[in-house]
């Protein structure tokens, strides 16, 4: 990677990895998971995943990060460490899982999964009200400039 000029050297210990190697990966529908999660990861349209971080961070549960982005596999090691990150995903993971070019990864610690999910509502609500005031407002303001 570093070779074709994808990754510089130096920024090679700076990519968070775990503290130790897991013994077993168990990767399941949510809903199917044999055992509880360490971390959860949602991959969906960037304006979902912004609801989903925006309620991480309303139940006080999201690091100082900037998005995350090369590589998306140490979205899981920072999630563990200091909560709910968001990734852009990287060129390798977008091939092998399919992701569409308009969504994002918000991966959230397991043992904050009921706390962000119970702000979740809070959070969708409060965007659905400020949707429908923007909305009103551009009109407003478009109509003023014409």
């Amino acid at each position: 990677m570093t070779d074709i000029g994808y990754i510089k050297i130096e920024e090679v210990p700076g990519i968070l990895q775990l503290a130790q190697t897991p013994g077993a990966v168990v990767y399941s529908p949510l809903g199917e998971t044999p055992v509880d999660p360490d971390v959860v990861i949602f991959a969906g349209p960037a304006a979902q995943i912004m609801l989903l971080q925006e309620a991480a961070h309303r139940a006080g549960r999201t690091p100082q990060f900037p998005m995350l982005g090369r590589p998306t596999c140490m979205a899981i090691p920072a999630a563990m460490a200091r909560g709910a990150v968001t990734s852009s995903g990287c060129m390798g993971n977008r091939v092998y899982t399919d992701l569409a070019d308009g969504e994002l990864y918000s991966v959230v610690p397991g043992n904050d999964l009921e706390r962000v999910a119970d702000e979740l509502e809070t959070i969708a609500s409060a965007n659905a009200k400020l949707d429908e005031y923007h909305r009103s407002r551009r009109q407003e303001i478009s109509t003023l400039y014409r």
